[in-house]
């Protein structure tokens, strides 16, 4: 079964964080997911610019959304969880306030685009768990399983969060990662901090205070025995891998956790060349998690 989709990168995956971007392609095409990119996609707003004009902040979701509909495509898969909160919430928003749709519509039309509602945004994770079969479409093509390993699905706020407007697995004690996780061989970990708050939005307001939050979610993982984290959002990485030392410092714990990508995991397990899936990128070193299933990070 193939599915063609709008790819929707977000802005990390493009820059610092190119290691989800090299592994999304690599696991969408053992996946059998046609990914059409659009280099006039523009930036999300990643939550910032809603808090100071949330009409443009539409606007700007729903022009991303529109291009995919003129392209004929019905789906725009991302891969960051903030990027699927912004672009659904412009979906529903569109949907349900007609103020806010007709200021947006009349924006629009000045460029000549018209978001009709027919292109959705939808997460890698819920693509795999809507569209393609669920969790148990993987389990034909693992070839490295992670069996003996423990990994604890960091899911974060946006994908889950509000719930009435995201309408995916249950907030509070949600199952499609860790369903992943199962089929893919590994033990999930089960812990308060996984449908938490990362500490990213602070990040650059209250250092000391996101780092403390950041060191909580990855010390709890910990505790429950975790050989590494996974998360379907780029910015909860960096949190929980690139600010790790000072995470670590924070909560007063030399914390050494690998956190991986979500596709990153899945490609592990697929059996895709590490350097493929840009595992050489992390601050802190997957080598760790990859002993146990006997697989080298190349230098």
């Amino acid at each position: 079964m193939t599915v063609k989709v709008a790819y929707y990168p977000g802005c990390v995956a493009q820059e610092s964080g190119r290691e989800l971007d090299m592994a999304t392609r690599a696991v969408a095409a053992a996946l059998g997911i046609e990914l059409v990119d659009f280099p006039t996609f523009s930036c999300c707003g990643s939550g910032f610019i809603d808090e100071a004009n949330m009409t443009l902040n539409i606007a700007l979701n729903a022009r991303n959304l529109a291009l995919a509909e003129r392209a004929g495509l019905n789906t725009v898969m991302t891969i960051c969880s903030t990027c699927q909160g912004m672009l659904t919430h412009a979906r529903h928003t569109m949907k349900h306030d007609a103020v806010v749709k007709a200021r947006v519509d009349q924006t629009l039309g000045k460029i000549g685009f018209q978001y009709q509602g027919t292109a959705v945004p939808k997460h890698l994770l819920q693509i795999i768990s809507e569209d393609l079969g669920g969790a148990e479409m993987l389990r034909p093509l693992v070839r490295r399983p992670l069996t003996g390993t423990k990994v604890a699905a960091f899911y974060g706020c946006h994908i889950l969060r509000p719930h009435d407007v995201m309408k995916f697995d249950d907030p509070e004690e949600p199952h499609t990662f860790e369903d992943i996780i199962k089929v893919l061989g590994a033990e999930p970990v089960y812990y308060r901090g996984r449908v938490q708050c990362c500490g990213f939005p602070i990040q650059f307001v209250k250092p000391e205070t996101a780092q403390r939050i950041a060191g909580n979610q990855i010390r709890e993982a910990k505790q429950g025995g975790a050989d590494a984290m996974a998360t379907p959002c780029p910015l909860c990485h960096i949190s929980l891998d690139t600010y790790q030392k000072e995470a670590g410092k924070a909560v007063g714990e030399d914390l050494n956790m690998p956190v991986l990508h979500f596709p990153q995991l899945i490609g592990i397990a697929l059996g895709l060349d590490p350097k493929t899936l840009g595992l050489p990128r992390h601050m802190v070193d997957p080598q760790l998690l990859l002993n146990k299933v006997s697989v080298s990070v190349p230098a």
